[in-house]
């Protein structure tokens, strides 16, 4: 047995502290470049504070070996820990270049300050890699901050990319990966998309920035829920044959662009640019673009599919059909014979001759033998075919026997003749399945994989998945926002099946028979019905960033799931530090991360803030968002620490909550410590249960500085309010009497 090398960190300091060094905590080497050339697949280099330049011994470009991480502070993106200075390299697809870093496969660079000031400077190359660039800045390069290309498939998560002079970042050649949750701002172009690049770009803040996003040659990336504003000339340029995935019928993109100085959209490739959901001013759009409305609607349990041909056959054309409807003849649907079709094998089960050897053998087997499922006349089950609603809706009838939670609902389009009618008024009064909001029920469209999940997620009446459940796949940004909660549930409960790639959920795409199966099959497994079968095409719920010091903490749950969605971090130590206090500036941090808010009002002018500190735009952000206000004197005092009523104020605020009256506070046993210039809001946080005591559910404790752990739960509480996470069972919430 092969055994994997063990793991090891060595520390590095711009000031060593002994004059022998091997890298331990009493002798830590004095150069980074010295570490990297002792590194081994698994060294974790931490870099302690200061400037690591060719003046303290460094030799550019530094060259991240394969399988080492290179840490920082991710909790300050960098702040103190910079790396500054540049080497030539060649790039065997770009030529000479000069570059700060280099990234080998599965290398990582996390919480690091990088600068390269050089006339063509970039900080971060990628060239073929495939590596991760999380939580660093990168600012004041000569050209790009980041640069990928060749075949590099790396993950750019929720870094700084300031006053770059050319680019941001920029992916070329065949370049792919996820570009994800990053600030972008203060370049030329905020993100260069060039020749046949192809990532996700997902979430990214783009702010002042001559032009926001350009594409170029035939790069086709997927836009969503990104926001570009402020570009003094152009939000998004299209030029060659670039042609992005910038939103479809079952997916809205989700792009916001604000205040463009002469396009939001300016395309220059002679092809159509299709846009839905995307909020942009038309006015500002130059070339050809298509703006298509979305058909999702969140108010019924299934959103309206991709209207498509109706395929050949049903999905049980005997067993299925016959036992929820009593056979007779199928009309739109199939046959609708009563029993089950296949050849008759030992003690008289049923094999069907397409599925041997199927990946899904097992489960459709299993279904088979109880009765379920069954195939067609011929022998066939047709794994690969796609579903109509009906079939799906003859299927659930089949397996489910749940409580009829909803009336009887006469669907215009469903005549009483139709083959799958009694089993599509099982289905939908079970909650497995709706109509749509014109009353019809349209039983020979297709179902979609997301479409399947959210039902069956809602016939079983689960809830409680983090959506951070959701970064096992590839291909997250196109789940719709109506089923993230319902995909993140599915995923914790193993509901889901991909086939062939484990994490590519293709969610818009139309179930197969064979999938359908496999779901229904792991829904019966969670209602203990049936064994569970082992199976590689199950996705694994990722375990949860680990927290060395919240276990049975009573914030826990919502610290968690906060970590879980990336809207909050721990130290690099590993620990969260629950019960520390919170200044205002670690405070705006926090609220600009869960929150994201939008400008309500012009950017201040503190005193006290320099604009070169690293808190800065996040303390821009919660202060034009709503969230925090300044001091007297124009100051912001951002190491003063915030005391849970201002927290309260706060959340109020930028929420932009109504209503409470002043008896909610009357009650509170220490409402005589509730400052009067606050009981209003406290009224309104408490009628919409965003306050969080501990330890005694019944005491304010306003004045009290505000820990860790309670800010994160009252955040938490504010995403409740906004929809975007589920309700956590919680003695500390404050109910409103």
């Amino acid at each position: 047995m092969v055994q994997s090398p063990p793991l090891q960190k060595f520390q590095v300091s711009a000031q060593p502290r002994r004059d022998r060094a091997d890298g331990s905590d009493e002798a830590p080497f004095r150069t980074l470049s010295e570490a990297l050339r002792q590194s081994t697949p698994g060294t974790v280099i931490q870099l302690a504070a200061g400037t690591y330049s060719s003046a303290s011994g460094e030799q550019f470009p530094l060259v991240v070996p394969a399988g080492v991480v290179l840490l920082g502070n991710e909790s300050t993106k960098g702040q103190g820990i910079t790396l500054q200075g540049g080497g030539l390299y060649t790039s065997p697809t770009l030529g000479q270049q000069n570059a700060t870093v280099l990234l080998a496969n599965d290398a990582q660079v996390r919480g690091i300050t990088i600068t390269n000031a050089a006339d063509k400077g970039t900080g971060i190359w990628l060239e073929s890699s495939r590596a991760v660039v999380q939580n660093c800045t990168l600012v004041n390069c000569g050209r790009e901050g980041l640069v990928a290309t060749g075949t590099s498939n790396s993950l750019i998560r929720d870094n700084v990319f300031q006053q770059n002079r050319t680019s941001g970042l920029s992916l070329l050649r065949n370049s792919k990966g996820e570009i994800w949750g990053n600030r972008i701002e203060g370049s030329s172009i905020g993100m260069a998309l060039g020749d046949q690049s192809a990532p996700l770009v997902a979430r990214n803040r783009l702010n002042q920035n001559r032009t926001g996003i350009a594409l170029a040659g035939t790069a086709t990336p997927v836009l969503r829920n990104n926001t570009i504003e402020n570009s003094g000339d152009i939000g998004l340029s299209l030029k060659g044959q670039a042609l992005p995935d910038f939103g479809n019928p079952q997916a809205p993109a989700g792009n916001v662009f604000r205040s463009s100085g002469r396009f939001d959209l300016n395309v220059e490739t002679g092809k159509t640019l299709v846009s839905v959901g995307n909020q942009m001013d038309p006015r500002k759009n130059r070339g050809p673009v298509s703006l298509q409305a979305s058909e999702l609607t969140e108010s019924i349990a299934l959103p309206e599919p991709v209207a498509v041909p109706l395929p050949a056959g049903n999905l049980n054309a005997g067993g299925v059909t016959g036992g929820v409807t009593g056979g007779g003849t199928g009309g739109n649907g199939g046959t609708g014979d009563s029993g089950g079709s296949g050849t008759p094998g030992a003690g008289g089960l049923v094999t069907l001759s397409d599925v041997r050897g199927h990946w899904a053998e097992v489960f459709i087997q299993a279904l088979v033998d109880r009765k379920i499922l069954s195939g067609f006349p011929d022998g066939t089950f047709r794994p690969q075919n796609s579903l109509t609603r009906a079939e799906y809706a003859a299927l659930i009838a089949k397996a489910f026997n749940r409580p009829l939670v909803r009336p009887v609902i006469p669907f215009p389009d469903v005549p009483g003749n139709f083959w799958a009618r009694a089993a599509i008024e099982k289905a939908t009064r079970m909650a497995f399945i709706a109509g749509f909001p014109d009353g019809t029920f349209r039983a020979n469209q297709q179902l979609t994989r997301v479409q399947a999940i959210v039902a069956l997620v809602s016939g079983l009446g689960l809830s409680g998945g983090s959506p951070g459940l959701l970064e096992v796949y590839s291909d997250r940004a196109q789940i719709p926002s109506y089923a993230t909660n319902a995909i993140a549930t599915a995923t914790q409960n193993r509901i889901i099946v991909n086939h062939p790639q484990l994490n590519l959920l293709n969610p818009l795409r139309p179930i197969s028979r064979a999938e359908i199966a496999v779901m229904v099959y792991q829904a019966l497994v969670v209602l203990r019905q049936v064994p569970a079968i082992d199976s590689p095409f199950i996705p694994q719920p990722i375990v949860p960033t680990a927290l060395t010091d919240l276990s049975r903490h009573w914030a826990e749950p919502f610290v968690r799931s906060l970590v879980d969605q990336n809207l909050l971090t721990g130290f690099p130590d590993g620990s969260f530090r629950p019960n520390a206090t919170v200044s205002r500036m670690e405070y705006a941090i926090m609220v600009a991360k869960a929150f994201a808010p939008t400008a309500r009002t012009a950017a201040p002018n503190f005193q006290d803030l320099d604009r070169s500190h690293w808190a800065t735009p996040a303390i821009v952000q919660a202060t034009q968002g709503g969230y925090l206000s300044g001091t007297a004197n124009s100051r912001f005092q951002p190491e003063r620490t915030i005391s849970r009523v201002q927290v309260l104020l706060s959340l109020v605020s930028g929420l932009q909550l109504k209503g409470g009256h002043l008896g909610l506070v009357n009650r509170i046993p220490d409402q005589a410590s509730v400052p009067k210039y606050a009981r209003e809001a406290v009224a309104t946080a408490l009628h919409h249960r965003i306050v969080v005591n501990h330890p005694d559910p019944n005491q304010l404790n306003p004045n009290r500085n505000a820990t860790r752990a309670e800010v994160a739960a009252m955040i938490y509480q504010g995403l409740l309010k906004q929809g975007r996470v589920t309700a956590l069972p919680s003695a500390h919430i404050a109910i409103p009497r």
